[in-house]
């Protein structure tokens, strides 16, 4: 189907604020000049708010006010600007990429083994020079090399002769421009130098730049796989269809975007969870290496929460769905990788200002220094091959890979380690922090409670009061019936709003919930609470029987204590900022060793902590998870939430880290700083190869095929130099033993 024939609005979907959204795969996308290009041409139509582009998988994001401007105008306009559009689906994009890799695959190999020859006979050409060859047969190789160059240039240079087309078509130049001109410069020049039987021809030039430039262009096209293959992944995890299961007992397949909040799904044995909810029935064991970082099987049981994406073991469950497609951890993960993607920091902007300004100036290079070696004395042809190798050697590939490839490499890297960027100058902010501040709950701790104390297997009221908190989703009664590995619900329940639960058992009322819905004393709650300072209390209540209570804290992350010791021992400033009870927040700071904490913390109170570091000129990372830390999430330097933390602190931070574990703060903080650095060395790598190899090139030094090289070179060693990310440092010592650190108790 044709572009004119496809109806786009059918593609525009509802967007924040009152605007509508499309997403587009856009062909033609080939460097960062190519996306400011479509974004700035974008912006000028009426009511567009964002256009978006990811150079990864060239896909657009659109966001505008549907009253001002039209899909098909959009769409018009990307033609205008020498784009193609599909409607973005992963599947047919990933197919279009893989063709594209395999064209460029198929130029280089010929451009490479049609290099080689040329490379034989141009060799025989220059030891002939020095020798005795005659002009007949000088002639005859020359000949040979142009029948073999032509038909390779031809072939071998469409992806850019393409590229180059589309962007004069349109009125404008791209990176691609020059190498055309420069390519077509040297094949044209080398077939006069024939006809006037010249010692020297450039065919093996033209045909080595082809082959250089297209390596170049094949590892950039990789280095977009592999990126593109973390969403891919995480997109393989999502399933398409639930089985869901209707109040009349019977259990049909429906399709993902039927089911809704409140439906009961069964997950049978070996498939993926298709949603996040609680189990109610059935007990197996679940692989949440996506949720958790650890690939062993977690055991589950009714009560407990499963997610999206994660794999059931043998056993069914039946889960009650607490968020549907499109809401679920998994969705989120995804928009998180989007947006990274998608997002721009400050090194980009910089790097796509300087590649606009590059193809005037480069041109007007070129032109300055043909007309300059005219003027002194040289012939049209020797000055025409010093400006050939001028446009090719000012070449900006490296500046455009100086930054993109880096945050490839550490995105990915962060990614491996559990930290999912939400803002695309994260990494550079990140780099900057000397200061730290940890909400505690759901932060340094654990979200979900457990027992202060080992109970006895064989308690009788303790295994009813199991069964009893089976019927609520409080997440003490959660925690209770994880510890009973209670299974079968107790009949009749009766559920009292914000006090508990009870039911009748052989005659006995039997109640769970707070201390004084089961009829505690104050004394016995005081008790309680010294024994267990700062505890969250639950109470079981057995017809006459004496009222037992069960102290629930929330335990630090298993790592904790050792990744605040690193953090310390880099000369961080850490403080603790917390809205809990002043005894629960001083045992966490002891336990971890923070000298500097603050307890019963309102939102305003954290933001005015906040604001007083950054006047003292402090780069301030905010670590938090609730609704009361969204506000200084939002006004800190830089920050980071849990995969646990509410949707809104979530939208709130630059970064989310997956897992039980801690380490990806630390994480995210080393090597930040390590991709910043690898972001200003390519950047110097850029600069001053272009202030040594420009002047060379003008002064006649450098033929277009060392050009062709030097230029190709310069893009291999940005590249090398991102790669280090991945050799980079082994596992820390703390990586090492982060398995023997374990959780103390402490309340949330």
């Amino acid at each position: 189907m044709t572009v004119h024939q496809r109806d786009w609005q059918s593609f525009v979907t509802p967007g924040k604020d009152g605007a509508v959204h499309m997403d587009l795969a856009v062909d033609g996308i080939t460097c960062a000049a190519c996306m400011g290009e479509i974004e700035r041409g974008l912006k000028r139509l009426p009511g567009i708010r964002t256009a978006r582009v990811n150079l990864t998988s060239q896909r657009l994001a659109v966001d505008w006010v549907e009253d001002q401007t039209g899909a098909d105008e959009i769409v018009a306009e990307l033609d205008r600007l020498g784009y193609t559009a599909h409607p973005f689906d992963p599947a047919s994009q990933k197919q279009r990429q893989d063709q594209t890799g395999k064209q460029l695959l198929r130029c280089l190999a010929v451009a490479g083994f049609a290099g080689m020859n040329i490379m034989l006979l141009s060799v025989s050409v220059w030891s002939g020079n020095a020798t005795d060859i005659t002009p007949e047969t000088r002639d005859f190789f020359h000949w040979l090399s142009a029948l073999i160059a032509l038909p390779t240039v031809v072939y071998s240079g469409r992806p850019f002769v393409s590229s180059a087309f589309r962007a004069l078509s349109a009125g404008r130049l791209n990176m691609d421009v020059p190498i055309v001109i420069g390519v077509f410069l040297a094949v044209a020049l080398s077939v006069v130098q024939t006809l006037q039987h010249h010692h020297h021809a450039y065919f093996e030039s033209a045909v080595m730049l082809l082959f250089f430039l297209l390596v170049g262009r094949y590892l950039d096209h990789n280095m977009k796989g592999r990126t593109r293959s973390f969403a891919e992944n995480i997109a393989a995890l999502k399933a398409e269809v639930a089985a869901r299961i209707n109040p009349d007992g019977s259990v049909r397949e429906v399709p993902l975007s039927k089911i809704v909040s409140g439906d009961l799904v069964l997950v049978s044995g070996g498939e993926r969870v298709p949603v996040d909810g609680l189990v109610e029935t059935g007990t197996s064991e679940i692989d949440q290496s996506l949720v958790t970082g650890e690939s062993v099987l977690v055991p589950v049981i009714a009560g407990q929460r499963v997610y999206a994406g994660t794999l059931n073991g043998a056993g069914a469950l039946q889960v009650r769905v607490e968020a549907a497609s499109g809401a679920t951890l998994l969705d989120e993960v995804n928009r998180l990788l989007e947006a990274a993607s998608q997002a721009k920091s400050s090194y980009v902007r910089i790097a796509d200002r300087a590649a606009q300004l590059y193809a005037p100036l480069v041109h007007g290079a070129a032109a300055l220094t043909f007309l300059g070696w005219l003027l002194a004395g040289l012939s049209w042809q020797p000055a025409l091959v010093i400006s050939i190798s001028v446009l090719i050697i000012t070449c900006p590939c490296a500046l455009g890979l100086a930054v993109p490839a880096v945050q490839v490499v550490a995105s990915g890297q962060l990614f491996r380690r559990g930290v999912l960027l939400n803002s695309g100058d994260a990494i550079e902010r990140l780099a900057e922090i000397d200061t730290i501040l940890f909400d505690k709950t759901g932060t340094l701790t654990l979200a979900e409670p457990d027992l202060c104390s080992d109970i006895d297997p064989g308690d009788a009221d303790i295994a009813l009061a199991g069964r009893l908190a089976l019927a609520s989703r409080h997440p003490l009664s959660t925690a209770l019936v994880k510890a009973t590995g209670a299974l079968t619900p107790l009949p009749e329940v009766t559920e009292h709003s914000g006090a508990g639960l009870e039911a009748m058992v052989d005659g006995n009322l039997l109640r769970l919930g707070s201390p004084v819905f089961c009829g505690a004393s104050p004394e016995q709650v005081e008790k309680a609470l010294r024994d267990a300072p700062g505890a969250s209390l639950l109470a079981i209540g057995l017809g006459d029987r004496p009222v037992r209570l069960l102290a629930f804290r929330q335990r630090l992350r298993p790592d904790a204590k050792a990744v605040i010791a690193d953090l310390k021992a880099q000369g961080l400033a850490l403080e603790i900022l917390s809205g809990d009870t002043q005894p629960a927040v001083a045992d966490c700071a002891e336990t971890l060793g923070v000298a500097n904490w603050q307890s019963g913390m309102k939102p305003a109170q954290k933001i005015a902590r906040l604001e007083e570091l950054q006047r003292q000129g402090r780069k301030v990372l905010m670590v938090g998870d609730g609704l009361n830390d969204a506000p200084a999430l939002a006004g800190a330097h830089v920050s980071l939430s849990p995969v646990s933390a509410v949707h809104l602190s979530q939208a709130a931070s630059d970064a989310v880290f997956l897992g039980d574990k801690l380490q990806p703060v630390a994480d995210a903080l080393s090597l930040s700083k390590r991709a910043r650095a690898a972001i200003e060395q390519n950047l110097w790598i850029s600069t001053i190869y272009n202030v040594i190899a420009v002047p060379i090139a003008v002064a006649g030094f450098v033929t277009p095929l060392m050009a062709a090289v030097a230029m190709s070179a310069s893009s291999l060693a940005v590249t090398a130099n991102a790669l280090k990310l991945r050799w980079g440092e082994g596992r820390s010592q703390m990586e090492q033993t982060d398995h023997s650190v374990g959780g103390s108790p402490v309340q949330g």
